[in-house]
């Protein structure tokens, strides 16, 4: 099949493109903090909402089980984050950010806000809603395709 050029050139296309250098970006700002997007959204949410049940943790940031384990293992060795059995039910683990992952909470600036101020620091805000309503919108309308049962 041959390249089309309209696709490179798509609202999808520059949707992907912005995503990746977006993601970039946020590594680039937690590299020096060595941690990754991903540990970060862990630290964010057990920052915010407290100790929790590590599959809640799982459900809430859409991450796989046999993923959430490799971070949270990770995040465990590195001494911000602490997890013991649930003392109602053992095969449950709760998640809890230790002294130290509170401390690099706290010093850590938020790399989603760096980002878009990089991004965007020149945009328009009209423009800006425009582009959140036409992306929400698709995103909304393929969501709702994807759940409909296959004919």
């Amino acid at each position: 099949m041959a390249d089309n050029p309209e696709t490179h050139a798509s609202v999808g296309a520059w949707a992907k493109r912005y995503h990746l250098a977006n993601r970039a970006a946020i590594e680039s700002i937690l590299r020096p903090y060595d941690l990754g997007s991903t540990q970060w959204a862990v630290v964010y949410q057990l920052a915010h909402d407290g100790a929790m049940v590590q599959r809640d943790l799982g459900r809430i940031l859409n991450i796989e089980r046999a993923t959430l384990s490799a971070i949270v293992t990770t995040l465990v060795r590195k001494g911000l984050v602490e997890q013991r059995a649930d003392t109602v039910d053992q095969r449950q683990r709760i998640l809890e950010l230790t002294e130290a992952g509170r401390n690099l909470w706290a010093n850590l600036p938020d790399p989603v806000a760096v980002s878009q101020a990089m991004s965007f620091e020149d945009a328009d805000p009209d423009d800006l809603a425009v582009a959140v309503r036409v992306l929400q919108r698709a995103t909304e309308r393929l969501t709702q395709q994807l759940q409909q049962p296959s004919t």
